[in-house]
């Protein structure tokens, strides 16, 4: 039986940014993902003009033996606690955000001590969502990963990734596969503009694809990275993809989609689990709602 295919959804999204980020040092690792998800979070969520915000929370010290280096790469070093999507309907409506954001800004101090956000101008492609919630805000249970690849020619990295995407959204136990082609990051442009944290990447870092893609479990995972097709996709990626890094996703926590406020918008991400798993459907009537809501 077919699984239903729900990538249709994020055709909305017209304008994105992808940023990546490690925590402040000295910030423990819990207090990092908890202010993140429920003190920044909701504050992101509420500025004007913006259609769809998700986090993705990395396990940092889940990072080994994550993906095989293809022939002639490395490691790109990479340290990374998270990444971020956050996207628009329109080029006006990303304006209004822009304007109001220097309030979210502020406060990455508090947590964050290095990020820098790719531009996708054209958006990102999600080839398979098997997924029925539009907004999860959960611990993940399957098999996630976020995966970059580097090299120092855009186009043939670019080509590359998406052969890469297209040859795993025909696997069996793929969940999910979707595709980001951002422009080359600019270190003389710095993003976003957060003052006291740290914006600048390594050369091998500007030039960027990547993609999202989760598996039902782990074990098809390696069972696809040690098939004859990924091999010979891999000997083609010689120097095309000159570095790699590979992070595993714990949390997927979406703040709003399609510019609507999901509980964890409106909340937080830990109080709108605790709503849930009581099922306290009273928190989310229209009345309580309005206590929480920015007013018009």
């Amino acid at each position: 039986m077919t699984k239903p295919d729900y990538s249709e959804r994020d055709s909305n999204i017209k304008l994105l940014t992808y940023t990546i980020l490690r925590r402040r040092e000295g910030v423990p690792n819990d207090l990092f993902h908890y202010y993140w998800s429920d003190a920044h979070g909701p504050l992101c969520a509420r500025l004007p003009g913006l259609g769809y915000y998700v986090q993705y929370h990395f396990a940092r010290e889940q990072s080994a033996n994550l993906w095989p280096l293809p022939p002639g790469a490395q490691a790109d070093g990479s340290v990374l606690d998270g990444m971020v999507e956050i996207g628009f309907s329109s080029a006006k409506n990303q304006g209004k955000f822009q304007k109001a954001s220097p309030v979210l800004f502020k406060d990455e101090r508090n947590f964050i001590g290095q990020d820098a956000a790719y531009d996708l101008p054209d958006g990102s492609r999600t080839l398979v969502d098997h997924d029925a919630n539009p907004t999860p805000n959960a611990p993940e249970t399957a098999y996630r990963l976020l995966l970059h690849l580097h090299g120092p020619q855009l186009k043939p990295l670019r080509v590359a990734a998406t052969r890469l995407a297209e040859s795993l959204a025909a696997q069996a136990g793929i969940l999910k596969v979707r595709l980001h082609l951002p422009e080359p990051y600019d270190n003389s442009q710095p993003a976003p503009a957060a003052p006291d944290v740290r914006h600048r990447l390594p050369a091998q870092l500007l030039t960027t694809a990547a993609l999202e893609i989760r598996w039902e479990n782990r074990l098809l995972a390696e069972g696809y990275l040690r098939s004859a097709e990924y091999e010979a996709l891999a000997a083609g990626f010689e120097d095309v993809v000159t570095s790699l890094g590979a992070f595993l996703v714990q949390d997927v926590i979406v703040f709003i989609r399609d510019g609507v406020l999901t509980t964890a918008g409106q909340r937080g991400a830990r109080p709108a689990r605790l709503i849930e798993q009581i099922g306290a459907l009273n928190q989310t009537s229209a009345d309580v709602l309005a206590y929480f809501l920015p007013q018009a």
